[in-house]
């Protein structure tokens, strides 16, 4: 049997160009990823964590100087490029959603099909007359260095942008409206496009979720999704194909009792317990 790889655990705080307050949530879950792997070594009858404590190595980059800033998407670009080398597992934080472009500049150079599952409240290729044409995390995706991976979306709440557009940019996408009438095609399209990939990555943005069940959201938007449809539509993903995730848009400033760090925190650990286990 081949040793599992090891899981790259990247937290990347920045939250420029958008969401400010985005990069406190990436630097909250680092300290609580820590704080679980801790627990785990101290930890003196055997757990379920065993499955996956040995392979995961958190980093943790910082924005504290401008000229962090000044290279800030080179920096992200080298760590990804790093972890995705040595054929690991990307669990990579960001604070904005922007903050995933680095990862987004690396997946499209990879060899082969990579398909991008992104679960997200918004279509982020905004060309609207009052958006700006400049980088922003509304708009990262028309700035990516290289054509974009294949892009599909779940759980978009987008009203405004037409679908000749939208199908420049995604493969297909499907609003939260269609999953909360019917799910089933939504898994089964997933399925399919998943099954025809040659890698698979995740990406979560935060405000995938509805306000009432993840208060911690600088850009709410309702009618989102559950934490409970999420789970069913990334089993539906999930295959050892699957090279990564990203999570972004955790504004803890707005959260409710830790509400929203939680639900964030037991994702992390499921989704390294589906890896390892």
């Amino acid at each position: 049997m081949s040793r599992p790889s090891k899981t790259s655990a990247i937290f990347f705080p920045f939250d420029l160009f958008g969401s400010g307050g985005a990069a406190e949530g990436a630097k909250l879950l680092a300290d609580a990823v820590r704080e679980m792997l801790e627990d785990n070594r101290q930890e003196k009858k055997p757990t379920r964590a065993a499955a996956y404590q040995r392979h995961v190595r958190t980093t943790e980059l910082t924005f504290e100087k401008l000229p962090d800033y000044e290279d800030w998407r080179q920096r992200g670009r080298d760590v990804a490029r790093q972890a995705f080398d040595k054929g690991d597992f990307l669990l990579w934080t960001a604070g904005n959603h922007l903050g995933v472009l680095p990862v987004y500049d690396e997946l499209a150079k990879l060899p082969g099909k990579t398909l991008v599952v992104q679960f997200d409240a918004h279509l982020d290729i905004y060309n609207l007359s009052d958006c700006t044409a400049e980088l922003s995390h509304g708009n990262f995706l028309l700035h990516c260095d290289s054509p974009l991976p294949a892009l599909v979306n779940l759980g978009h709440r987008e009203l405004l942008l037409t679908p000749g557009y939208i199908d420049r940019y995604y493969q297909w996408t499907i609003p939260a409206s269609e999953l909360a009438i019917d799910p089933a095609p939504a898994l089964e399209r997933l399925r399919q496009a998943c099954a025809i990939a040659d890698r698979i990555f995740l990406d979560l943005d935060c405000d995938c979720f509805d306000p009432a069940f993840f208060p911690a959201l600088a850009h709410p938007l309702p009618f989102g999704i559950s934490p409970q449809q999420l789970l069913r539509l990334l089993a539906a993903a999930w295959s050892p194909k699957v090279c990564g995730a990203a999570i972004s848009e955790f504004d803890p400033g707005r959260d409710a009792n830790d509400r929203s760090l939680a639900t964030l925190l037991w994702l992390v650990e499921w989704l390294l317990l589906t890896r390892y286990e």
